[in-house]
């Protein structure tokens, strides 16, 4: 995790983030691209030259951030970027400049307070296949003392899904306890795990519950983790949030850290 990508909005949340990403960098000796990207016009004429005024708020509002944070050392490269669509803008940089992890604030956007993942936010967890940490807008960073990993099956066809749990492990000497949710389609094969995961995990919790998400909000009161942690995976309950852009707090919400985990799971 050398290379953090954190893309920022107009939210208030976005300092926070900011902050959270340098805390983060600087205790894995990364460095962080940290981008603003501005919507391009499409007309002519008299607006011709919208996109420059633009591009001048973009990079004013950078500085504002940078301004704002002690960078504690860490390497900040920034840069403001034109594109009709803010996505495949961001994808260009994850592809261009080697970003292994994004952070990302909850939302980003104007979603209404319904939402507790916005749809830029929401569209970096469906498209990309990096992993990313979504930072709920009062979270703060300090060590990773313990994190709540849920899924439902053990079984991880990639190793490499796992690197950025296993880097994090490594860093803070974190305790991994993994919640096994007993869904109703509960399969006994969903017991495996996969090797990696079962050498690093410390305490195995099973639950049975009608969703994923009810035996999460069951735990994370009594466990009191720093970080939860899931696997996005293309079938379950994860999968079905990450259908749409955005997720709304009634489908999910959380008040700390989440680490999405990408790969062939």
């Amino acid at each position: 995790m050398k290379n953090i990508l954190v893309p920022i909005g107009h939210r208030k949340s976005a300092l926070n983030t900011l902050n959270y990403a340098i805390d983060f960098a600087k205790c894995f000796d990364a460095s962080i691209y940290l981008v603003h990207v501005f919507s391009s016009t499409r007309v002519t004429g008299s607006f011709l030259n919208i996109d420059q005024l633009m591009l001048a708020e973009s990079n004013k509002i950078l500085q504002e951030y940078l301004d704002k944070v002690d960078t504690k050392g860490v390497e900040i490269y920034t840069a403001s970027l034109k594109g009709y669509d803010i996505l495949d803008s961001l994808k260009l940089i994850i592809d261009n400049y080697n970003i292994d992890l994004i952070i990302s604030s909850a939302k980003n956007d104007d979603s209404d307070k319904t939402y507790f993942i916005g749809r830029i936010t929401g569209g970096l967890i469906k498209d990309t296949s990096t992993p990313i940490i979504v930072v709920p807008k009062k979270s703060r960073f300090g060590e990773i003392h313990k994190i709540l990993m849920t899924l439902k099956s053990g079984s991880i066809k990639s190793v490499s899904t796992l690197d950025p749990l296993v880097t994090i492990q490594k860093k803070f000497n974190t305790e991994i306890n993994l919640l096994q949710v007993k869904t109703p389609k509960f399969n006994e094969k969903d017991n495996e795990l996969n090797e990696t995961l079962e050498r690093i995990v410390k305490e195995r919790i099973s639950t049975r519950n009608a969703t994923v998400f009810q035996g999460v909000l069951e735990y994370l009161h009594e466990e009191a983790p720093d970080m939860l942690c899931v696997i996005r995976r293309k079938r379950g309950f994860f999968a079905k949030l990450w259908e749409q852009d955005r997720v709304k707090k009634i489908d999910f919400e959380a008040t700390i850290p989440l680490l999405i985990l990408k790969g062939i799971a």
